[in-house]
């Protein structure tokens, strides 16, 4: 029991560390087009992208996918850009009859990308073989699944006393945050390590 709670407070600290913000940031840029109404969409959404994460750390550990670091240093602030501008792109826009097929789809992806980001760091920390990393990876996802569903309700709470305390429009709290997001991984980009060889 004793080791789960090592795994699970590792993937806690994994998202909820001030340090790993572009998660963060990802996850407030999927959470801001939705309201707590919308329970079924975001809470689908985390979970694709912590099944995303794992199956990212399960290739790597099993040695089937190694990608530069570098590049996926560069990829992670291009996924959060991506969704920034989709938000701003989309703001205001009916979402009742939109499927969200192709948005969980990109979110896997986008997950899948994440998790190769923190592959590296996690096969030093995990003792034994590859079979015995399977079950402190779950203990780890379960972790992040905690965590991301923390950093939503943050958001959807935030979003809601923005919306009905301070009368912004759902619209005008979407455009806001997703230029703030893009604000801040711009730089990211630019800085990124891809571009010095």
């Amino acid at each position: 029991m004793q080791e789960f709670w090592l795994y699970f407070e590792i993937g806690l600290r994994h998202v909820l560390n001030i340090k790993a913000y572009d998660h963060v940031l990802f996850l407030i840029g999927m959470t801001i087009p939705y309201t707590f109404n919308d329970w079924k969409k975001w809470l689908t959404l985390v979970s694709l992208f912590t099944l995303g994460h794992s199956i990212a750390l399960i290739l790597s550990v099993f040695g089937v996918v190694y990608i530069r670091e570098n590049l996926v240093e560069f990829l992670i602030p291009i996924t959060i850009l991506i969704v920034a501008l989709f938000n701003l792109f989309t703001a205001g826009k009916s979402s009742k009859s939109e499927s969200i097929t192709l948005i969980a789809i990109v979110t896997l992806l986008f997950g899948i990308i994440h998790g190769l980001g923190f592959s590296n760091y996690f096969k030093t920390i995990l003792p034994g073989n590859t079979t015995d990393k399977l079950l402190p990876l779950g203990e780890f996802a379960l972790g992040i699944e905690c965590a991301q569903i923390i950093v939503v309700l943050v958001v959807l709470i935030l979003s809601f006393v923005v919306q009905s305390v301070f009368r912004f429009s759902k619209r005008d709290w979407t455009l806001v945050m997703s230029s703030f997001i893009i604000g801040v991984v711009i730089p990211l980009i630019i800085q990124s390590p891809i571009w010095h060889r």
